[in-house]
C-alpha cells in the first residue's frame, strides 16, 4: 500500500527516486524478476542504505511494487511533484539496475551543475537542479509518464535543455544480468582498501581478510561477532611466549598474525553490509590494544622466568602502560565524540595532514606485526619488549606534543589593537 503522506525529513537534504526495471517476454510484455543479492544485500536494500549514508533525505521508488522499510513508493511524476512541492532540494534519478554506492551519491550532490539546469550520464543517473525539480517533474508526467532512464533523458532535453555533464570520476556500475554480479562484488570490495593501511595490510593481509569478509557477507555473521573471534585468537596466542622455547612462540606469532588478518574482516563486514556501530568500533579499537598488551605480558614473564630477573617485567610494564596509556589519549581525543557512521579510528588526529601526525599514524599501523614471526622463528622475541619498551614512550611523547599543539592551534588569536 502506499503511504498516505510521505514526508521529506531533511527538507534541504537531496533527494532519491528509483525507477523500475523491467525486462520482456517475447511479447513485449514486462517481467519482475527478483532483485540479484549483492554481497548478502538486494539493489534495492543497497540503495536505500547507502543513499541515507551519504545524506539523501528520502528515496522513492517510482511504480515499484516491494516497498522497502523508511522509504515510499510512488505511482507517478505527478504524485512525486506534490510530495516535493515544499522541498527545495536537488532530485536524482537512476534506474534500479544501479549499483549504489555512498561515495559516487556523495560526489552527484556536491557538484555544481549551473548555468544548465540539470546534469546527466546517459541511461544511468540524472541530477535535476532545485530549482527545476517541479519543471522537470511537470515534463515527466505527460503522456503516462516516463519510466525508463532513454525515456527521462529525453524529456528533461526537450523541456531543459542540454545537460550538464557529470565528472568522469562518478562511474555508476550497472547491473543488468548475472554475469554483473561477481564484477559488483569486487568492485565492493576493492573500495574496501583504505588509503591509511600500511604496505603489508594493503598487499598481504588485505587479499585474505576480503575473501573472507566475501563469504561471510552472504551469512547472518555480525562484524561485532567477527571482532570477539579475532580478540579471541590475539589472546590464544599470547600464552605461547610465555616459553622459552622458539618453536611455541612461533605458534604465538602466527596466531597474532591470524588476529590481525581476521581484525579487518569486522570493518569490513560493517562496511559492505551498513552495520558500521560505536559498540563494533570500540570492540575492534580496545581490543586490540588488549592483544598486544596481553602479548607484551606474556613475553616479559616468560623472559623472566627463564632468565630468573625481573628487568623483564619492568620492561613489560613500561611497554604496557604507555600503550594503553596512549589509547586512551588517542580515544579521548579523537574517538569519543564519534557515532560510528563511519570508520571508528583513522588517525590519531584530527588534522591528519601534519607531519607529526603523519609520524604517528605511520607507528600506529599493524605492519609491525610483521616483524613478530621474524624475531620469533630467529628466538629473538625479547626484542619486541625492548623495542616496545623504548618506542611506547616515544610515541606517548610525541602524541602529547601533538595533543598540545592542536590545543594551541585551535585557540582563536587575540588580535592587538
Amino acid at each position: 500500500m502506499l503511504p498516505e503522506s510521505p514526508c521529506i525529513t531533511n527538507p534541504g537534504a537531496p533527494i532519491l527516486v528509483v525507477l523500475p526495471s523491467f525486462t520482456r517476454d517475447a511479447c513485449g510484455a514486462p517481467i519482475n524478476d527478483d532483485e540479484p543479492r549483492i554481497l548478502g544485500l538486494s539493489l534495492s536494500q543497497r540503495v536505500v542504505l547507502a543513499a541515507h549514508r551519504a545524506g539523501y533525505s528520502q528515496v522513492f521508488f517510482l511504480a515499484r511494487r516491494r516497498e522497502a522499510r523508511r522509504d515510499a513508493m510512488i505511482p507517478d511524476w505527478r504524485r512525486l511533484a506534490d510530495v516535493l512541492a515544499p522541498s527545495a532540494a536537488p532530485l536524482v534519478i537512476a534506474p534500479a539496475t544501479i549499483l549504489f554506492e555512498t561515495n559516487w551519491l556523495r560526489g552527484l550532490t556536491a557538484m555544481r551543475i549551473g548555468p544548465a539546469a540539470w546534469a546527466a550520464i546517459p541511461n544511468r543517473i540524472v541530477v535535476l537542479d532545485a530549482k527545476m525539480v517541479q519543471d522537470g517533474l511537470a515534463a515527466l508526467d505527460v503522456d503516462s509518464g516516463a519510466f525508463d532512464m532513454p525515456a527521462v533523458d529525453a524529456r528533461l532535453y526537450a523541456r531543459l535543455g542540454p545537460a550538464a555533464e557529470i565528472p568522469s570520476k562518478i562511474h555508476p556500475m550497472v547491473v543488468a544480468k548475472p554475469d554483473d554480479i561477481p564484477v559488483a562484488e569486487q568492485r565492493l570490495l576493492r573500495s574496501l582498501v583504505k588509503d591509511t593501511d600500511g604496505f603489508m595490510a594493503r598487499h598481504f593481509d588485505r587479499h585474505i581478510s576480503l575473501q573472507i569478509s566475501r563469504r561471510l557477507a552472504h551469512t547472518n555473521v555480525k562484524p561485532t561477532q567477527v571482532s570477539m573471534v579475532s580478540l579471541a585468537i590475539g589472546l590464544c596466542g599470547a600464552p605461547f611466549f610465555l616459553s622459552a622455547h622458539w618453536p611455541w612462540q612461533t605458534v604465538g606469532a602466527l596466531l597474532l598474525l591470524l588476529h590481525s588478518i581476521v581484525d579487518g574482516c569486522d570493518g569490513e563486514l560493517a562496511r559492505l553490509k551498513f552495520q558500521e556501530s560505536r559498540y563494533g568500533g570500540l570492540i575492534d579499537f580496545w581490543g586490540d590494544n588488549v592483544v598486544i598488551s596481553a602479548v607484551l605480558g606474556c613475553i616479559a614473564a616468560g623472559w623472566a622466568l627463564s632468565s630468573s630477573i625481573t628487568a623483564p617485567m619492568w620492561l613489560g610494564a613500561i611497554a604496557i602502560i604507555s600503550a594503553l596509556t596512549s589509547a586512551s589519549l588517542v580515544y579521548w581525543k579523537e574517538l569519543r565524540v564519534k557515532d560510528g557512521s563511519g570508520p571508528f579510528f583513522t588517525s590519531v588526529s584530527a588534522t591528519p595532514g601534519s607531519r607529526l601526525s603523519k609520524l604517528l599514524d605511520g607507528a600506529s599501523r599493524r605492519d609491525f606485526i610483521y616483524v613478530v614471526p621474524i624475531l620469533a622463528v630467529c628466538d629473538k622475541s625479547s626484542w619486541l619488549l625492548v623495542m616496545a619498551a623504548v618506542g611506547g614512550p616515544t610515541f606517548l611523547f610525541l602524541l602529547l606534543v601533538l595533543t598540545v599543539r592542536e590545543r594551541l592551534d585551535s585557540k582563536p588569536t587575540q588580535s592587538t589593537a
